[in-house]
């Protein structure tokens, strides 16, 4: 094994006992144990042939639709699990983000149980003391942390077992949607914090269906469908396949393949999308039509370069726009502005119409145009935003 992979995952097999027998009586209990022409059990393959490897530094994705195995795939990584069949290897100490607060006591207050949780993650009480102010303030339950944790919300009390785990000096860490909670500034601050951890070459394993923390956080992912790993890639790709999954159970073979650029139940399409420059701000504007009714639409772009990397985009909802509902027939235009920063070349710019759940796809286009953008210049970067140099 290379000397930087830290978890090496080969041909791992789950299964899970599911019992469908059913005893009435004290007696059915002990008799069924012993007879086989009564034991009806479905035996759940949670996961199928699952092999992989994560090197050191790595924030590494795993995605796929509710019950494809995510989850579990997850808790085998963290020993919760033994696989049925194959092997999994870890280099390093290993913390979960999985099952947060576990030995949390409700009957006792928020401080507490950090000094318990403390004890659990291997500190001493000198050392939780030390380390308390921080440990509150990240969570943001000043206020709060002489009540019994059985008066806090949920949200309150991952918010505190989370500010908990992070003080354990893991190697590898695996996280499980633990972001979901909390206000927008807790989510930033728990972001900051993984990117300390990626300047500093931890490992991450991120199991998430926010496809935009996705793209933003990780270098590469998985996406397990049918309980099996069917690609491994660049985060874009996997991403864009993943929300493609929701769209393909009800299209035929035939439509899949002429949807390799745009696909979408078209409950709103793109009518036209237009992309120049002019007043050194670059224009995109989009025609949306509405084929049927629908409620608070959401309309994105992306700009790609000649490599095919994102160079930026948003939508309506990153931008706190919420677009009106729309009745069958009715057109809309939405014109997009930024500046013009981007390099000298050639852009492509892809549309996409989505539903409130920012999963589910109307109308994806990818190079639903293209933006020629001219410079008397040329750098070897797809960002120029015009430098000012002073020598004195």
């Amino acid at each position: 094994m290379e000397d930087d992979v830290v978890i090496k995952v080969e041909n791992v097999y789950k299964d899970f006992i599911l019992p469908h027998q059913r005893a009435g009586t004290v007696k059915g209990v002990f008799t069924s144990m012993f007879s086989k022409a009564t034991r009806k059990n479905e035996t759940l393959h949670a996961l199928k042939d699952i092999s992989f490897e994560i090197k050191k530094g790595e924030f590494f994705g795993i995605v796929g639709r509710n019950g494809s195995g995510k989850s579990t795939l997850l808790k085998i990584l963290a020993g919760i699990y033994q696989p049925t069949k194959g092997k999994i290897s870890t280099y390093g100490k290993l913390v979960p983000f999985i099952e947060l607060g576990v030995g949390f006591n409700p009957e006792l207050s928020g401080r507490d149980n950090v000094y318990l949780n403390g004890a659990v993650l291997g500190f001493s009480k000198k050392e939780v003391g030390a380390m308390y102010e921080d440990i509150v303030s990240f969570a943001e339950l000043s206020r709060f942390m002489d009540q019994k944790l059985k008066n806090y919300s949920s949200g309150m009390q991952v918010r505190l077992a989370f500010s908990m785990a992070v003080r354990a000096n893991a190697d590898i860490l695996l996280i499980d949607e633990v972001l979901a909670v909390g206000d927008a500034n807790f989510q930033r601050k728990c972001f900051k914090y993984f990117k300390t951890l990626k300047r500093n070459k931890k490992t991450v394993v991120f199991v998430s269906h926010d496809m935009s923390a996705v793209r933003e956080y990780c270098d590469r992912a998985m996406l397990i469908e049918d309980n099996m790993a069917i690609e491994i890639g660049p985060t874009d790709k996997i991403a864009q396949k993943y929300l493609r999954l929701f769209m393909e159970d009800n299209v035929s073979e035939n439509d899949k393949d002429q949807a390799k650029d745009r696909w979408g139940d078209q409950a709103i399409s793109v009518d036209n999308v237009e992309a120049q420059v002019a007043d050194n701000l670059i224009n995109i504007k989009v025609k949306v039509k509405c084929n049927k009714d629908f409620q608070r639409p959401i309309v994105g772009f992306r700009i790609r370069d000649a490599a095919g990397l994102e160079v930026t985009g948003s939508n309506t909802k990153q931008e706190k726009l919420v677009l009106p509902d729309l009745t069958k027939g009715k057109i809309i235009t939405v014109n997009w502005q930024l500046p013009n920063i981007l390099s000298d070349g050639e852009y492509d710019v892809d549309i996409a119409l989505q539903y409130p759940d920012e999963v589910t796809v109307a109308d994806w286009w990818d190079g639903a145009t293209k933006l020629v953008i001219k410079k008397n210049r040329r750098l070897p970067y797809s960002i120029d935003p015009g430098f000012k140099v002073v020598v004195d």
